[in-house]
């Protein structure tokens, strides 16, 4: 009986040790498509603020990376994340890498000095910000991949607000004010989320 109980116990510590094994390279995998999303968001800032991008290119931008934070959200929900959304992701992110130079060296630009440059330039400087934060979260294992999956699918909300906004080539006052609730109600909800309880471990 007591060789019974010593195997058990030794498969459950080998299961143990399994499942962390499996949870760090979650947390692993996402902190480099959530690096990422953060080094994207950065081309696009500088885009901005050199010129090479007009408003209506950067909205265009934004709308790719709703699309990769939609799909990090989808992909994450379930608290892991397979080779094969690891790969689609993966692929997201290169269409939006290839879409951010493309924007960036067509010959087409925009006046970084504008009201409606600079208030997009601000708007994409909180989304590198925020993306950031959740980086540092993954990071830091104070994020989950559940709260991780909910913190993009609000990214990719705030993407598309300003995608939007920003779609006939202008940013207005109260077009910002809309973008800038939506922003501080998700640094709330990054705040709140890495300072739970529930850490990766």
């Amino acid at each position: 009986m007591k060789g019974f109980y010593r195997r058990l116990l030794v498969a459950s510590i080998i299961a143990g040790v399994g499942l962390c094994g499996a949870m760090a390279a979650t947390a692993q995998t996402t902190a480099s498509t959530t690096q990422r999303d953060v080094k994207q968001q950065q081309r696009i800032e500088q885009g901005l603020k050199s010129g090479q991008l007009s408003t209506a290119e950067a909205a265009r931008l934004e709308r790719g990376q709703a699309q990769v934070d939609r799909l990090q959200a989808h992909a994450l929900r379930d608290g892991s994340l397979s080779a094969a959304e690891q790969a689609r992701l993966s692929a997201a992110q290169n269409r939006q890498s290839r879409a951010i130079h493309a924007e960036r060296h067509d010959g087409v630009g925009g006046n970084p000095q504008s009201r409606s440059s600079r208030r997009m330039q601000r708007d994409v400087a909180r989304d590198v910000h925020q993306q950031a934060r959740i980086e540092h979260g993954v990071q830091s294992g104070a994020l989950t991949a559940h709260e991780t999956a909910r913190l993009e699918a609000r990214q990719a909300h705030a993407a598309q607000v300003e995608q939007r906004a920003a779609s006939d080539g202008h940013v207005g006052p109260h077009e910002q004010r809309h973008i800038q609730h939506v922003d501080q109600r998700n640094s709330r909800s990054i705040y709140r989320k890495k300072h739970n309880a529930r850490v990766v471990g």
